[in-house]
């Protein structure tokens, strides 16, 4: 039983990190745009805050400067695809072309740094209770916090006049554009907040989640993340049970490897992205469902002049 705790408790890690990031590019997507480049994003933030925390020796700091290099490869990821109309999917992949080769060349001086010892994190009280307590009570906070935003995401897209204001920016920019809204900027403003978060989830993963810095330590995660959104069909709900369900998958393969399972260790690498194979294919056989769910406008540039 006391292995099932601790697959529980490596699934709500893992999870964390594709929450993070799918939260992201889901209201990137939400306003008709849909960014590539969230596997750069990632690996370029998850340098920013690994450097950072080695340095300062403050996780916060760490996951600040994380989301400030996010933020900013998403500004000018926004700025060519919503200010100069190039192809989103070209820049997209430009972008995680650009961050895989800047991070490796920045991390070369931190492949063999450590961060420093840090306070442990468990919730007093809780955290003792037998089985549940190292299953869900002795995380970093922010594996809490990655649940608090996606409901406060569900409240704010569904419950307020602004989410209201950014979904109609993704069904129909030209109509909201005609009401006087700035489509533009709002744009701009959802795909910064989306590479923050992008970026918050690199960071998470170099500082907490495996707190050191190898090249290309990513590893498909924000490929994930991106098939994640689709599979959850723009819900928020949706993406944290999914980010959960592919966490789960990606931690089976080292507990059937720790019970002894004889699988080559080849295909129990590839669990997570043959999963991601199999949802997609499984979704794509209802192409009507996705339509419905599936922001109108959604990779589609938008020419305020037209």
């Amino acid at each position: 039983m006391e292995s099932y705790a601790l697959l529980l408790a490596a699934t709500l890690n893992a999870g964390t990190v594709l929450a993070l990031a799918s939260l992201g590019l889901l209201i990137n997507e939400k306003v008709g745009i849909v960014n590539l480049g969230a596997e750069g994003m990632m690996l370029c933030a998850a340098i920013a805050g690994f450097a950072t925390v080695v340095n300062t020796g403050n996780d916060w700091l760490g996951f600040a400067a994380g989301m400030g290099v996010g933020a900013f490869l998403a500004l000018l990821f926004g700025l060519l695809v919503i200010w100069l109309n190039t192809n989103q999917f070209a820049t997209g992949l430009a972008l995680t072309l650009f961050g895989t080769g800047f991070s490796a060349f920045v991390g070369t001086s931190f492949v063999q740094a450590k961060i420093p010892e840090r306070a442990s994190h468990a919730i007093p009280g809780l955290a003792d209770i037998p089985l549940i307590g190292p299953a869900l009570f002795r995380h970093h906070p922010l594996v809490y916090l990655t649940v608090l935003l996606a409901l406060g995401l569900i409240w704010f897209l569904y419950r307020t006049r602004t989410g209201l204001v950014m979904r109609s920016v993704g069904e129909s920019p030209e109509s909201a554009h005609a009401l006087g809204y700035p489509v533009r900027r709002i744009r701009l403003l959802c795909v910064v907040v989306g590479g923050a978060l992008c970026g918050l989830a690199g960071a998470y993963i170099s500082v907490i989640y495996t707190p050191l810095w190898v090249e290309g330590m990513v590893a498909g995660k924000g490929w994930i993340a991106l098939a994640l959104t689709t599979f959850a069909t723009w819900r928020p709900a949706r993406v944290l049970l999914g980010a959960y369900l592919f966490g789960g998958v990606t931690m089976l393969q080292f507990h059937l490897q720790s019970a002894g399972v004889e699988l080559p260790s080849q295909l129990l690498t590839s669990m997570p992205y043959l999963a991601t194979i199999v949802v997609l294919a499984l979704i794509s056989r209802n192409p009507q469902w996705i339509r419905i769910n599936m922001p109108a406008s959604i990779g589609k540039p938008f020419y305020p002049g037209a």
